[in-house]
């Protein structure tokens, strides 16, 4: 069994498509040839050349080396890491078969893969921080192998998706294209540094400390905060308003959920019944986990009462208003900015 990563586009938009067909697609737009019928890498070279004539040649020979992964190297039975771009989650699917062309179908879905998506929206935080490098490839295809990675996320799915406790981690590299000649591969080191805060968060703030975090960040953004005790909270873990008194608007109802699964819709439901009880303005539901569909469809509607924030938010929340959180968080969560050249993926 070989591992892929694989990208439902640059910010995740065909995820809901990959999900509800129960498909991989490779999704390169204008690729009019069937790419399960070209011969050799040589044959990538000349389709990719030809489809994207101003791509300059390195950027040609990547695509098409991934073009040919899609279209070859994956075989039925391997399995596929889709990193989600909505939540801080991890989608598996198992191929089912080879890869098939549809010329009478919208560009960029002309060439997929029938996959079993039999994990879904698994924590990244469960996951040891090599493998998540390897998943934060700037690539749409590419196999996943390094520090036995094929194995231990076997292993892992044995497990309940836990990392056994046999495990050992090493950090000494990233994902492995078959076939390529590039000595390195550009790796989202913005993600990577989310997952490195996520877990030192994880350490120091576990459970009803996640609220104690977000009471600082509300803090320092100018709202006066106001902390029921501990126990059962009646759907409210914050109540905050602007002002040194907190009697301006809007009135803030917020809920703090630190478990690592997506939460589901009742949990929005409760929040918005709350909101009522307070008589609060809006609403701020924090989910560490995510959120599933079935609240992400409301995302719009309730777009002037309900603001949802998820581990990523409430993170770059943190970091824009680092410098001006209480003394003893800062202390807890020692940070440090720094400027990087930023890597794109290219398709």
């Amino acid at each position: 069994m070989s591992l892929w990563l694989i990208r439902a586009g640059a910010n995740g938009e065909y995820e809901p498509r990959f999900f509800s067909e129960n498909r991989i697609y490779f999704n390169w737009s204008g690729l009019s040839a069937d790419l399960g019928k070209l011969p050799n890498l040589e044959a990538f070279y000349n389709v990719f050349g030809e489809t994207y004539p101003d791509y300059k040649k390195g950027r040609i020979q990547n695509n098409a080396r991934q073009g040919m992964q899609f279209a070859k190297s994956m075989q039925p039975g391997d399995w596929v890491a889709l990193p989600s771009k909505s939540n801080p989650t991890i989608h598996f699917g198992k191929i089912l078969g080879h890869c098939e062309y549809d010329p009478k179908a919208d560009d960029r879905f002309q060439h997929s893969r029938r996959v079993e998506w039999f994990a879904q929206d698994i924590p990244r935080d469960r996951f040891d921080q090599d493998i998540l490098y390897s998943l934060g490839a700037f690539l749409t295809v590419c196999r996943i192998q390094r520090n036995n990675a094929e194995e231990r996320v076997k292993e892992m799915a044995a497990n309940g998706w836990k990392v056994p406790s046999h495990s050992k981690a090493t950090l000494s590299g990233g994902a492995e294209i078959t076939d390529a000649d590039e000595t390195s591969v550009a790796v989202d080191i913005e993600q990577t540094a989310m997952d490195q805060i996520s877990r030192l968060i994880l350490a120091k703030f576990k459970g009803h400390g996640l609220a104690n975090l977000v009471k600082a960040i509300l803090e320092a953004q100018g709202y006066t905060v106001h902390q029921p005790p501990a126990g059962p909270d009646h759907g409210v873990d914050l109540l905050a308003s602007p002002g040194s008194l907190g009697f301006g608007n809007p009135r803030i109802c917020v809920q703090v959920k630190s478990t690592d699964s997506p939460v589901e819709r009742v949990v929005l439901d409760q929040l918005i019944g709350t909101m009522q009880n307070f008589h609060a303005d809006q609403g701020l539901l924090i989910s560490w986990g995510g959120f599933k569909q079935s609240v992400e469809k409301e995302r719009a509607s309730q777009f002037f009462r309900v603001r949802l924030w998820t581990r990523n938010d409430l993170i770059e929340n943190l970091l824009a208003h680092y410098d001006t959180l209480d003394e003893g968080i800062r202390s807890e969560l020692p940070l440090k900015r720094i400027w990087t050249i930023a890597s794109q993926q290219e398709d």
